[in-house]
This record gives structure tokens, C-alpha cells and sequence, in this order.
């Protein structure tokens, strides 16, 4: 799977993700016509994404949105009633939009390493759909209440927890050595992170997304392959 052929089976439009935002949070939202919600969560979070951009969202006010979307400060509280509840609506949205595209990622595939490739390409490629959003969400994490910041924390370690179920599948098939599957999925996450969080250093080396994709694939499975220099009992040996 190339990120073109990701891109045309992903619904991942601006007004896609803004009606998924929508959805989750129907009862907070007093605007009751979804085609003006969609239209104005687009403009909203087009401008928290900017704002956020130049001066950090803590310095972000009420007036900035409304300045940066065209909307009243009226028609905002319609949407949310600060800029700590909106930073929890973006947050909780992207959790939902990334486990379900990742899980239909990797649907119907039992083969230990096409499932493992499925859902390393299947991240990169969400990540790069969505740059500006998961760099927010990951920055922005800090600064959520403590409920919040415990479920951002849950959703990394989702990820993980995939990654290793997936791990300990191939283990199970006598596919993959036996490595520590939680420090290979935390590995493998970490680099999965570094294409969203660093992306000026791949572009200055001219790195696109799919040759990005392929090498994660191939570390991932080389190491998971070979057992990385872990003996049968996981420990790493020197």
C-alpha cells in the first residue's frame, strides 16, 4: 500500500474529521444544523491549528479564535465554552479517528508480518494525512486536565498494545524471534512519532512519505525477525 492508495480508500477531508468532531460531541454543541457545525468547526479548527502555530495555544485567547475564524465570539461559545474544553474536543476526536482507521488498517489480515506492515504503513500514512493535527495533539497533550492527559497517555499505549499483540502473534507462529515485544512496539512507535513531530529533518533530506514508510517496515521487521540480539528468554544479549 502506497500513501496514494491510502489516501483514496480514507475519508480524511477537513469537513470528514470536522463531522467525526461533530458526532462525538452532539450534546455540547448547540448548533443543531450539521452542514453550518461542519462548515464552522472547519473555520474553528483551521484557526486554533494556525494560531496555535504562531504564539503556542496557553496564549491562544477566545478573541484570537474569533479574530483567525471570521466567527463571533457568540457563535464560539455555540462550539465549546473555552479553549480547554475545544483542546479536549480535538484531542478526544483524533483518538477515535486514529484507532478506527488503524484497526480497519489491519482487518482480515492474519499473516503475522503483512499485519505488522499493514499498521506501520497504516500509521505513517494517517500522520501524513493529518501533520498539522497529530503535531498539535502531541504538543498540546501537556496541558490537558488530569482525566484528559490519563486517556492521551491510554491512547499512546493503544498503539503500542496493538503493535505488540501483533508482535506476539508472529512469536506464537514461530515467525518472529523471541524478542521483549513491549520494548519493540515502543521502539517502533517512537518511530512512527518521529515522521509527524520532526518532519523539517526529513524534508531537508528530501525523505518522502512512502520511502519513510518502507524503512520503518524494514527495521521493524528486521529486527523483529532476527530477535535484535535477544536470546530465547528476550534478554538482550552483547
Amino acid at each position: 500500500m502506497t500513501f496514494a492508495q491510502f489516501s483514496r480508500r480514507e475519508s480524511l477531508s477537513p469537513g470528514d474529521i470536522c463531522r467525526e468532531m461533530l458526532e462525538g460531541h452532539r450534546e455540547s454543541i448547540k448548533t443543531k444544523k450539521e452542514h453550518t457545525a461542519v462548515r464552522n468547526l472547519e473555520l474553528i479548527l483551521a484557526a486554533t491549528l494556525a494560531v496555535s502555530n504562531q504564539k503556542g495555544f496557553q496564549a491562544m485567547s477566545m478573541r484570537d479564535l474569533s479574530l483567525a475564524s471570521g466567527l463571533s465570539m457568540g457563535a464560539l461559545y455555540d462550539y465549546f465554552s473555552s479553549t480547554e474544553e475545544l483542546l479536549e474536543m480535538i484531542q478526544a476526536t483524533g483518538r477515535r479517528l486514529t484507532r478506527r482507521v488503524l484497526e480497519r488498517g489491519i482487518e482480515g489480515i492474519d499473516d503475522p508480518v503483512a499485519r505488522l506492515t499493514a499498521a506501520i504503513r497504516t500509521h505513517v500514512y494517517l500522520s501524513e494525512a493529518l501533520q498539522a493535527w497529530f503535531f498539535f495533539s502531541y504538543m498540546e497533550a501537556r496541558h490537558l486536565g488530569e482525566e484528559e492527559k490519563e486517556k492521551a497517555k491510554q491512547s499512546e499505549l493503544y498503539t503500542e498494545g496493538v503493535l505488540s499483540e501483533i508482535i506476539a502473534q508472529g512469536q506464537a507462529a514461530g515467525v518472529f524471534a523471541p524478542l521483549d515485544r513491549h520494548l519493540a512496539a515502543a521502539m517502533i512507535k517512537a518511530m512512527l512519532q518521529d515522521w509527524y513531530l520532526k518532519r523539517w529533518k526529513y524534508a531537508g533530506r528530501r525523505v518522502g512519505v512512502d520511502r519513510y514508510a518502507d524503512f520503518v517496515v524494514q527495521m521493524a521487521l528486521s529486527f523483529c525477525l532476527s530477535g535484535g540480539g535477544a536470546d530465547a528468554s528476550g534478554e538482550i544479549t552483547l
